[in-house]
């Protein structure tokens, strides 16, 4: 059954999902707005790997055993990811029902059709909500690829079937690498989400040479530049969390950036 949803709204969207008897869709803790009142909401730790529901108890203790311990681990990798422990569960009872989502800052969002064949993967903090037939991973990125552009990074992953619901800061635009020689580079920031085939990796802005020390310093980017490469959609943002934190810092009067930005910029407040 496909999730009807729509997103409205401009500098700040929101999506409006109608969600038919039977239909659960979660999201986040944190992205809830409104719901009708035969809608129920429930806050559950375990994640939507098993399509949202708890496990049953099959094999006496040992079952319940290996639930909690698949629990644990479900919220230890969410925890060190940075992401919320908890998953907030929604589901329409006697009749259709609404619920309304949104992501945490000004732009845009944006629903992905998953038919089972690819995985998506995007940025800390995109993710919205969800069809409990999709299910809700964290990818942990880095090894030569990482540590060539002297960070690794850490991504949601969605695979299964049905819809997820994604947000950005800023304006959106739909990229391919392949139709620009195979593979383009970009603000590390600026990254929302991606198709599976897609490789995403991290490389330094120039060698350590003048031009190199140049962008680093004065370009604003810092060390590292994001790589996409492969053929696949690409979705990215026009504003960087970094950019909106120096943006409000400056004016509170407290912009530590200085004339030179990029290396030596700091986040102090």
């Amino acid at each position: 059954m496909t999730l009807q949803q729509e997103i409205v709204g401009n500098a700040m969207q929101m999506a409006v999902v109608n969600l038919q008897p039977g239909q659960t869709v979660y999201c986040e803790a944190g992205k809830f707005l409104f719901k009708t009142v035969n809608v129920t909401m429930e806050t559950r730790l375990s994640g939507p790997s098993n399509g949202g529901q708890p496990q049953g108890g099959g094999g006496g203790m040992g079952g319940m055993l290996r639930q909690a311990m698949g629990t644990a681990m479900q919220v230890g990798q969410r925890m060190l990811a940075g992401e919320s422990m908890a998953f907030q569960y929604f589901s329409a009872q006697g009749g259709e029902g609404t619920v309304g989502f949104a992501g945490v800052l000004p732009g845009e969002m944006r629903a992905l059709e998953l038919d089972g064949t690819r995985a998506w993967f995007a940025e800390k903090d995109a993710f919205v909500a969800a069809e409990s037939t999709v299910d809700f991973g964290i990818a942990f990125q880095g090894g030569r690829t990482g540590m060539s552009g002297g960070e690794g990074f850490i991504l949601e992953k969605f695979t299964g079937r049905g819809t997820v619901i994604i947000a950005g800061a800023g304006n959106f635009i739909d990229l391919n690498p392949a139709d620009f020689g195979g593979r383009i580079e970009v603000d590390t920031g600026c990254v929302v989400a991606f198709e599976e085939g897609i490789q995403y990796g991290v490389q330094r802005v120039g060698g350590l040479n003048r031009q190199g020390i140049m962008n680093a310093v004065f370009g604003g980017e810092g060390l590292s530049l994001a790589t996409l490469e492969g053929n696949g959609r690409v979705i990215l943002q026009s504003l960087t969390i970094e950019s909106l934190a120096n943006a409000l810092r400056k004016a509170q009067g407290g912009d530590k950036q200085g004339p030179t930005g990029g290396l030596f910029s700091t986040n102090a407040g």
